[in-house]
């Protein structure tokens, strides 16, 4: 199994990073290797809610259905398959001096003959991981998300929280 971990701080408040978290469709804005994403289905975000997501990955493209199984406060977690790979993928808010702490896990057990390549997309998945966490706050500090999600002015984080993992 691959487990990835990282914890970093966004000046965003913690229902806006929530909100824009919760629409996986936003996926396509931080995650490096996605080619497309978009929402199955129509209504509120709630536990249940489906997303087609294509990834490019070591030169092969996989198509991922994500489900969000929990949405609690402070905490979201999406589970997703493929014919090689199945992930749970948590993510953690808390309120930190100026933002929000941001702490995201993503599991990923490899099925078939994509199991044997486990240690080199586990390199692959942590690389990415770290450019994830740059996208992530590009896309939370910018005013664009601030008009989206109510957020008056951005906020600063008087100390910031060094990325972990």
């Amino acid at each position: 199994m691959i487990v990835v971990e990282r914890t970093f701080a966004v000046t965003a408040p913690p229902d806006a990073v929530l909100a824009y978290l919760r629409d996986f469709a936003n996926a396509r804005e931080w995650d490096p290797s996605a080619r497309a994403t978009h929402r199955l289905g129509a209504g509120p975000i709630v536990p249940g809610a489906h997303w087609r997501h294509v990834r490019k990955l070591l030169g092969v493209t996989a198509e991922l259905t994500y489900t969000l199984i929990a949405a609690d406060p402070g905490r979201l977690v999406f589970h997703a398959r493929s014919e090689g790979a199945t992930c749970v993928d948590t993510v953690t808010l808390g309120p930190v001096a100026g933002g929000t702490e941001v702490s995201y896990r993503s599991e990923i057990e490899m099925h078939g003959l994509a199991k044997l390549a486990t240690p080199v997309i586990r390199a692959e998945i942590e690389k990415l991981a770290s450019g994830s966490v740059a996208a992530v706050r590009a896309a939370l500090e910018g005013t664009a998300v601030h008009r989206r999600f109510g957020a008056a002015t951005p906020n600063r984080l008087t100390t910031p929280v060094e990325e972990t993992g």
